[in-house]
């Protein structure tokens, strides 16, 4: 046999290798999203209570059940991309990038001129404030969200918060072993200040109701038992007599809004005490435990949430300084927050978005440049505000040692329902996963199982939310989305299937059809979000003259422009991974 013969047989043997572990690989890449949830990432399976009563061996193997949650999630997230990200050349990216950002510019600009043109109508109808950012323009009041917080916040919040950050450093260098209880009893003493004694009362009623329902350690007690509190805060009868306590309206939905995130907060505890906490040796001081999460102030009134077991083995470590290269961090995003809140005032004086949702007549007139800027405004006014929301109390938890939820993702690099629900509200997100999606079943016994973790979880949300009917429509639409979403995910991690996309098309082919896939996601995705914030009429306007009224011209060429939104937000996922 010959030199050349051998070396071919030799090429010939490599390539076959090669080729059958190309094979292998693709074999284990799907069995792991196959075993990855679809809906959300996080744990598979339901967590199981301990075999013994030994604290030892519930630290243990709680330990274990937390280590094997973090590692599937750092798998899921590594993973999350099912189709390919290949680089694209910088010429066709940088189009992309182009027509994302002049639209946002471009249709801005219509939303203020429409603004301008309707001011002294709106100014008329809603009552405009004296704009003190920016001189010479009115403010549009008419988010009853952001003027609530702003409200509260200049009025008291500011300084109860900042009480908060004195004790907590004062306790960290001179009482440590003291600190979580006098941060407790700071918290009690905040929200007795901010709600008054019976506003205080009625939330350790709702806390202690719950703390002894799940001294049964009955799961399905404790949720009965959250979903009737839940129930309560919309009860007329209670509602009145809650309102008689208070000399305004906004006290009692300060006290109403910090029911509802309470109820998260203990049903967390609840269930982690039902899964985890068997043993008599617990009692005395869980009750102590729960207090000290339900009151701990940062996240009291307005988040981020963070779940019981999070927020507990973050504040039993003993060491909680800041190193200074920390705390130069933590000043920039400071910086950052006050250039946030800059924009958002920014905002409600150049473009009345909120004002001009209510008149019907000015969004059926308006131009298709100015619908698509009044949706995107209103999707990037939301994001900035839970971006301050949320990052307020971020930058405390860090000084206190806690590490908070990652912060919003911007709507304008968002392109699926799925991607939207891991990366906007990212603690909202792992609370649904580890008590309702996980213990449903998750992605363990097939498709029939996810469809219906999924719209249990998103139930749950509408009711959580206040159950209205553009609720039900919202959490409907992100359902069938999410869900339309996996199916296709994994159709595409079939075997065959994907031996005849990569047969069939290059690497780079694959990510321009992907984001061809995401351009239909991310329309659908806008509408919801539109229905969420302004309410069903509004959805059904821009569903009438998008899609009906525009077709087919309109459709098309909103499609065409969020084929290249996808496209850069495929490219900042493939960037950050």
């Amino acid at each position: 046999m010959s030199a050349s013969t051998d070396i071919g047989v030799l090429n010939s043997y490599n390539y076959r290798t090669r080729r059958e572990y190309l094979t292998k690989l693709r074999v284990n890449k799907r069995d792991l999203s196959r075993s990855r949830d679809q809906f959300p990432s996080g744990t598979h399976s339901p967590p199981q209570p301990p075999a013994c009563n030994g604290a030892a061996t519930i630290g243990f193997r709680r330990g274990n059940i937390i280590r094997r949650e973090q590692r599937e999630c750092s798998a899921a997230r590594a993973g999350r991309g099912a189709m390919p990200s290949a680089c694209l050349p910088s010429w066709e990216l940088s189009f992309y990038l182009a027509i994302t950002v002049g639209f946002h510019f471009y249709s801005f600009h219509e939303v203020y001129q429409l603004s301008r043109n309707y001011e002294e109508e709106l100014d008329a109808e809603f009552g405009f404030e004296k704009g003190f950012f920016i001189w010479g323009f009115k403010k549009d009041p008419t988010d009853f969200e952001w003027s609530f917080w702003t409200e509260w916040t200049k009025n008291l919040l500011v300084w109860t918060l900042l009480g908060h950050i004195i004790v907590s450093q004062v306790t960290i260098a001179f009482f440590p072993k003291f600190r979580m209880w006098l941060l407790m009893m700071y918290g009690m003493l905040a929200c007795f200040l901010t709600m008054g004694f019976k506003g205080l009362l009625v939330i350790l009623l709702h806390v202690f109701i719950s703390y002894v329902v799940a001294q049964l350690q009955v799961p399905v007690l404790s949720w009965l038992c959250s979903i009737l509190l839940l129930y309560s805060l919309q009860m007329d009868s209670l509602g009145k007599i809650e309102k008689s306590w208070y000399e305004t309206e906004n006290e009692y939905f300060l006290l109403l809004f910090c029911l509802a995130l309470c109820n998260l907060r203990y049903t967390s505890f609840s269930l982690e005490y039902c899964w985890y906490y068997d043993g008599p040796r617990r009692l005395g001081v869980s009750f102590c435990w729960l207090l000290a999460y339900i009151f701990y102030y940062p996240i009291f009134h307005n988040g981020p949430i963070i779940c019981y077991d999070d927020f507990i083995n973050q504040m039993r470590k003993p060491k909680v300084s800041v190193p200074k290269k920390d705390l130069a961090c933590l000043l920039l995003s400071g910086v950052r927050i006050l250039f946030w809140w800059c924009l958002t005032e920014s905002m409600l004086q150049l473009m009345y978005i909120h004002a001009i949702q209510q008149q019907e007549t000015i969004l059926e007139s308006a131009s298709y440049w100015t619908l698509g800027g009044l949706g995107f405004a209103h999707t990037l006014f939301f994001y900035m505000k839970y971006l301050l929301f949320y990052g307020i109390p971020s930058i405390i938890m860090h000084l206190d040692g806690i590490e908070p939820p990652r912060l919003p993702r911007c709507t304008s690099s968002l392109y699926s329902f799925t991607g939207t629900w891991r990366e906007f509200d990212v603690g909202l997100h792992r609370w649904l996963v580890r008590y309702i999606y996980i213990p449903l079943g998750g992605s363990r016994h097939g498709i029939l199982r996810i469809m219906f973790s999924s719209a249990v979880a998103f139930s749950f949300v509408c009711y959580w939310h206040g159950g209205h009917s553009f609720m039900l429509n919202w959490a409907a639409l992100n359902w069938a989305g999410v869900m339309l979403e996996s199916i296709l995910k994994m159709i595409c991690s079939i075997s065959p299937v994907q031996e005849i996309i990569e047969q069939s098309l290059s690497v780079r082919m694959q990510r321009r059809a992907h984001a061809a896939l995401a351009s239909v996601a991310t329309t659908l995705l806008i509408l919801s979000n539109l229905v969420f914030l302004c309410g069903n009429r509004v959805g059904y306007i821009y569903w009438n003259r998008m899609i009906l009224q525009g077709w087919p011209w309109i459709p098309v060429t909103v499609l065409a422009y969020f084929y290249c939104y996808a496209q850069v937000g495929i490219e900042y996922d493939r960037v950050k991974n």
